[in-house]
């Protein structure tokens, strides 16, 4: 399984002719498509208010500072459940990891939610998420929050969540809604009561930058399976209509299908890549073309050569949000490699991912020394 992810993850360690030509194809697709005064590829799908105009979108941009962070786990938590359950909701520790991240000079955190917290206890974990919110707040620190997610596990469950295995990147993080929604499809009746209670809850709270409504849509081999769940969570949110932005990064260019809906219909332009400065530009000149500000939500993955000397600056240098993964090396065990496990546990000689250990000390001194040099940090 874990293999399989990797397998599908774009992005390919280094420049090459295929990778370019594909977005090349891909730009041109959307630009014919989507060009000005032209309905976008299943823009016609949403319903209520509709995506943002070009206008609207670079308005918001530049109310915005420049975004940088990380993906967002506490240390404490394997996955998503084990974070937002009620009897496994850690604030101290919450607390304590965002003050790191504000001493580095983040101001943003991307953070994933799961429905199956909220099906049990819908208004515990809006109170939860509330509490979050605060905590991030006091620390300067604004939120990307995530619905749902088609990485790793396909099943889950509620209550006590696994232990990490030993060497194992993401060896308990869990799908939302995963293979469920295949097996019971009245399932998407309660996604839709989640989405849009969340989302009405926190519609106009400032704290939260971006919704990003789905992460990596078609991993796990689900490919174009994951298109009709896409749609709807578009839907849901337009009904809804909060005030900050919707978006679903694009992260494989050959789900040419699912690239186009996200990009039609997303109201700021979202990506991944975890691959070397060449590539990465490929990707943000490609997506440029869009005029629509850009957020990198996923990328750093050092054995990858996404390094923070060398993408950080990029993005800043052109004004594009700067997240990546992750925070703090805990129980999600990202500081191994994706499909190259360390089966007796040790500490791997190069971290795949990941800033401080768990007791506050950073992995790499002259990596930290980078960032707050480019976040004004002293």
């Amino acid at each position: 399984m874990f293999e399989n992810v990797y397998s599908l993850k774009i992005i390919n360690m280094k420049p090459c002719n295929t990778f370019i030509w594909a977005l090349f194809a891909l730009l041109i697709s959307l630009t014919l498509s989507c060009g000005p005064g032209k309905n976008a590829p299943g823009k016609e799908q949403t319903a209520g208010s509709s995506v943002w105009s070009i206008e609207k979108a670079q308005e918001w941009g530049k109310t915005q500072p420049w975004l940088r962070g990380s993906n967002f786990q506490p240390s404490s938590a394997i996955n998503q459940l084990e974070m937002w359950q009620a009897e496994t909701f850690d604030p101290e520790t919450i607390d304590r990891e965002l003050g790191w991240a504000a001493a580095i000079g983040f101001n943003c955190m991307r953070v994933y939610l799961h429905h199956l917290a909220w099906e049990i206890d819908s208004e515990g974990f809006k109170l939860r998420m509330a509490d979050y919110l605060a905590i991030a707040d006091k620390h300067g620190i604004k939120t990307i929050f995530v619905f749902f997610d088609d990485c790793w596990n396909p099943e889950y469950q509620a209550g006590r969540q696994p232990d990490p295995r030993p060497g194992i990147h993401n060896s308990g993080w869990v799908r939302d809604p995963g293979d469920l929604l295949f097996s019971k499809p009245e399932l998407i009746d309660v996604l839709e009561a989640y989405v849009k209670d969340v989302l009405a809850a926190f519609k106009d709270d400032k704290r939260i930058v971006i919704w990003d409504l789905y992460n990596e849509p078609g991993n796990s081999g689900y490919g174009n399976k994951s298109l009709p769940l896409l749609q709807k969570v578009f839907e849901w949110g337009r009904e809804v209509n909060p005030s900050q932005p919707l978006s679903c990064g694009v992260w494989k260019n050959d789900l040419k299908e699912l690239n186009a809906f996200q990009v039609a219909n997303s109201d700021v332009i979202t990506y991944h890549n975890y691959s070397d400065a060449a590539n990465h530009q490929v990707m943000i000149d490609t997506l440029k073309l869009h005029n629509r500000p850009l957020v990198c939500t996923e990328y750093m993955a050092r054995k990858n050569n996404s390094l923070f000397a060398t993408i950080m600056p990029m993005l800043k240098e052109q004004n594009i949000g700067a997240i990546n993964w992750g925070l703090v090396s805990g129980k999600t065990n990202t500081i191994y490699a994706w499909g190259t496990p360390i089966p007796d546990g040790s500490e791997p000689a190069l971290w795949f991912h990941d800033i401080f250990r768990r007791d506050g000390s950073v992995y790499k001194q002259e990596e930290v020394d980078v960032i707050k040099k480019l976040t004004g940090v002293q």
